[in-house]
């Protein structure tokens, strides 16, 4: 008897083991009850943010929230020949239908003013027949087109409305590469989007504006802009606008984003908003020169130590710098208090001047520097830009040595001009280019066969002979160079001289 017990005990025994294991092993024969059930970890993987992390993060919380009401979606109905989408500044169609036809496009646009005007992109609303802008309350309004400026890609439209939510325009000026910002619109037809980066870049010209004077300054960004983008705004983390969003870098397949965006910088925007307001059109001043950057050769050729600022070319006939002392071969230095180096960062400048503003310019001459006051012109009062070599017309011509002359160290072969190359030029003296070596120094400064030499360190050449002259008297140092084409295009170039 004992021996069936404790048998029956150690059956038992053993049952409470195995039944036991089975609701441990989770076979799933035994379920637990959903209020049994734990989702996510007790603790968070990290501390809670420290105060500056955290404010950090709430400065783009607020902007999106602060911004976002002054952006607005814009829908266009145009008539166009060859539509382009010309939401970037890089392209590649390989079909094109030359006849004009209806199209719809659209962007973004910031609200500048409580009573209705908005501004945005000319691409955005060129040659629409209608426009309806849609609030960031969804309420929907037809617009009127207020006025276009090709020549920045800028336009303001109005709205019938009151008490808008108006955007603040800050100060592009104050910009620096590294900082963060926001691009707010209306990408891919997705209402109030917003995304983040940094200012990557400043003064870039991507050269896509139109028109005979046209402006390319851009804020460079890779903060994601996507077509619809165009005409949003670019705001800092204090919530100000500091740009116009405009164009996108893309492969030209996609047409969508692939790294940086480009905005058009908030103070020059300003300007051209108040004249489209005022007058319909832009009163945009003009100096009346021809410019270009300024090389390390071509400095050190005019004697100034580093190349900084901006070498005046040529003069324009009957413009604003042709009443002052202001001279080809000058180089700006500065505009009033803002330093240039490059052509469109005057250019930019100056477009935020009307007619009739006086600027002043400083200059490096015969290495000194100077300073010089010009009031500006409209560009219907600035004669024809093409007025290069009307200095060397009606110059009493000299005799001239027709030798070709080989010029081995800098790979330049010149001869002097015959008389029916003069005719042809329409100058009265210079050697020309027959021949450039490549990857020479000559090459690489731009020069090449065909190109006419009228001076050298700012003396008449007449013949082969002058020029060779010139250039041993320079060996070691560096000789300015004027240059003229068949088109009657002038510039001057920088040329070391190896010793």
């Amino acid at each position: 008897m004992r021996k069936k017990n404790f048998l029956g005990t150690l059956t038992l025994v053993f049952i409470g083991i195995v039944f036991g294991a089975i609701l441990v092993s989770g076979f799933g024969w035994v379920r637990p009850s959903y209020g049994d059930v734990k989702i996510g970890a007790d603790n968070p993987p990290v501390p809670q943010l420290d105060a500056d992390a955290a404010a950090f993060n709430n400065a783009f919380v607020h902007v999106a929230e602060k911004v976002t009401p002054s952006i607005v979606q814009i829908e266009v109905v145009s008539s166009a020949k060859n539509p382009i989408p010309r939401d970037r500044f890089h392209f590649f169609f390989p079909f094109r239908d030359d006849a004009p036809q209806e199209q719809q496009g659209g962007g973004s646009g910031i609200i500048i003013s409580g009573d209705g005007y908005i501004m945005t992109n000319n691409h955005v609303v060129e040659n629409a027949k209608s426009v309806t802008v849609t609030l960031h309350d969804n309420r929907e309004f037809e617009a009127t087109v207020v006025g276009t400026d090709k020549s920045t890609d800028l336009a303001v439209i109005k709205i019938d409305e009151k008490n808008l939510p108006v955007a603040f325009l800050g100060d592009s000026d104050k910009l620096k590469v590294g900082q963060w910002v926001m691009a707010i619109g209306n990408p891919l037809s997705l209402a109030s989007t917003v995304t983040a980066g940094i200012v990557s870049a400043i003064s870039r010209d991507i050269n896509i504006n139109q028109g005979e004077f046209k402006i390319n300054n851009f804020i460079q960004t890779d903060a994601a802009i996507n077509p619809g983008n165009s005409g949003g705004a670019l705001v800092d983390l204090n919530g100000g606008v500091i740009g116009v969003n405009s164009a996108i870098a893309t492969n030209g397949f996609t047409q969508n984003y692939i790294g940086y965006g480009f905005a058009i910088p908030i103070n020059l925007a300003k300007s051209v908003a108040a004249d489209l307001i005022a007058n319909g059109k832009v009163n945009r001043g003009y100096i009346g020169v021809q410019i270009s950057p300024l090389d390390a050769q071509t400095a050190k050729s005019i004697g100034l130590d580093e190349p900084k600022g901006i070498m005046i070319q040529s003069i324009v006939e009957g413009g604003a710098a042709s009443k002052e002392d202001i001279k080809e071969g000058d180089v700006i230095l500065k505009v009033d208090d803002k330093e240039v180096s490059q052509p469109n960062e005057l250019q930019s400048y100056v477009a935020t001047k009307r007619a009739g503003t006086k600027v002043r310019l400083t200059i490096f001459r015969d290495e000194k520097k100077i300073e010089r006051y010009v009031t500006l012109k409209s560009n219907e009062e600035d004669g024809s830009s093409k007025t290069v070599a009307t200095a060397l017309k009606n110059q009493k011509g000299k005799d001239v040595d027709v030798r070709e002359i080989n010029f081995e160290s800098i790979g330049m072969k010149v001869k002097t001009l015959s008389a029916d190359e003069k005719e042809a030029y329409k100058v009265d003296s210079g050697v020309m280019i027959t021949d450039v070596k490549q990857f020479g120094r000559a090459f690489n400064q731009g020069l090449g066969q065909g190109l006419v030499i009228v001076a050298a360190d700012r003396k008449e050449v007449s013949s082969a002979s002058d020029l060779q002259s010139v250039i041993e008297s320079k060996k070691g140092k560096a000789v300015l160079l004027k240059i003229i084409d068949k088109q009657e295009n002038s510039r001057l170039v920088g040329l070391d001289i190896p010793k």
